[in-house]
Order: structure tokens, then sequence, then C-alpha cells
């Protein structure tokens, strides 16, 4: 059975309210643009059937009309040729051409009007078929969006992560351990200040050393003396 009994009932509908209040609303859009992509085919198979009835009415009406004329003549010619009864037989031949022609002119209207019917209708059904659509795709973003958000989420939140962020921070620690290291080698090497300050203790130590001797050496003479 389908939603919608005949095509007024899609026209005159409220196609957001209907969606935003179905338990199912993106499959309910599904099944709304189907049945208005069905109803669609149908109207345009209607507008041309009756576009091509107006067009055979018209043939017809030309052809109806042409044999009215053409009995015309021929009354007129039995006329003048003394055949009364043939001229009576060509009239009403005539009179049924030309009733012809009328009901084809008034079928003709009747078809014209239901073929600018169908054209409306036509109109109003993409109108509505082009707003269910447009609801639709905004419910397959929002529930796109909400699945990404979910997936993002579970990363985030899953033993997984947690272990990513535990590797990351033992590697942190060692990186932090090597850095420790490298400072503490780069620390026990002499500066070149410290060199320089070396040198010059040295060089104090070895005056000291040398004065030390000579007085030494001054006391050894004065004892011998």
């Amino acid at each position: 059975m389908g939603l919608f009994s005949r095509l007024g009932d899609i026209i005159n509908s409220n196609i957001n309210a209907m969606i935003d209040s179905a338990e199912n609303p993106e499959k309910l859009a599904r099944l709304i643009i189907q049945q208005m992509e069905d109803t669609l085919v149908e109207v345009r198979t209607s507008a041309a059937r009756a576009m091509a009835d107006k067009k055979e009415m018209e043939r017809e009406i030309v052809h109806f009309s042409g044999s009215a004329k053409e009995w015309a003549a021929k009354a007129e010619l039995a006329i003048d040729k003394g055949r009364e009864d043939l001229a009576r037989g060509a009239l009403l031949a005539k009179q049924k051409a030309e009733t012809e022609a009328q009901r084809r002119l008034d079928a003709m209207g009747v078809a014209e009007e239901a073929f600018a019917r169908r054209q409306e209708d036509l109109v109003k059904l993409q109108a509505k078929l082009d707003e269910a659509k447009a609801k639709h795709r905004a419910l397959v973003m929002r529930r796109e969006a909400a699945e990404q958000r979910i997936r993002m989420r579970s990363q985030l939140y899953d033993g997984r992560a947690d272990e990513a962020i535990a590797r990351y921070a033992n590697l942190e620690r060692k990186v932090d351990e090597m850095e420790a290291y490298a400072d503490a080698i780069r620390g026990g090497e002499p500066s070149l200040a410290q060199e320089f300050a070396e040198l010059e203790q040295n060089e104090a130590i070895e005056k000291e050393l040398a004065a030390l001797k000579a007085r030494k050496s001054k006391g050894s003479k004065k004892s011998e003396d």
C-alpha cells in the first residue's frame, strides 16, 4: 500500500512534518521519494498521452474540415448538373463532416485543459520531490556525521588508544633519559675556562715549588758554612 492514495495527497502533504514524526525518518524519506518518482512517471505519461490526443484531433479536424469543403463543392456541382438528389446527399455528407470536426474541436479543448493540468501537476510534484530529496540528503548527512563522531570517540576511549598513549609516554621518558645522559656526558668534559684555570693553578704550584727548593738550597749552604 502506498503512502499516498492520489496525486493531490502528495501535492498537499507536509513532507517535512511527515518525515520528522516518523520512527525511521531516513527510511520514510526514501519511500516518499520512490513513490513520488513513480507518480512523476505516471503524470508525465498522462501529459504525453494528452498531447498525443490533441495532435491526433488536430489532424482529424483538418481532415473533416477539408472533407466538408469537398462535399460542399460536390453539392454545387450536382446542382449545376441538375442532380438535386446528389446535391442533397453531398450536403448530408458535408453536415456529417462538419459535425465530426466540431466534436474534435470540443474534445481538443478538453485535451488541452487536461494537458495544462498535467503540466501544473508536474511542476508541483517536482517541487515536492525536490523538497523530499533535500530532506533526505540532510538526514543522510546528519547520520554520517553522527557515525563519524561515534567512530572518533570509540577510537579515543578504547583500549588501543590507551595503549598508544602509554607507549608514547614510555618513549617520551626514554628521550628524557637520553637527553639527561647526554647533558651528564657534556658536563664531565672540561670547559675552556676550566682548562685555563688548571693551567694557571699548575703554574702557581710550580713557582711555589721552585721557591721552596730555593729556600731549602740556601738553608743547606748555611749549614755547611
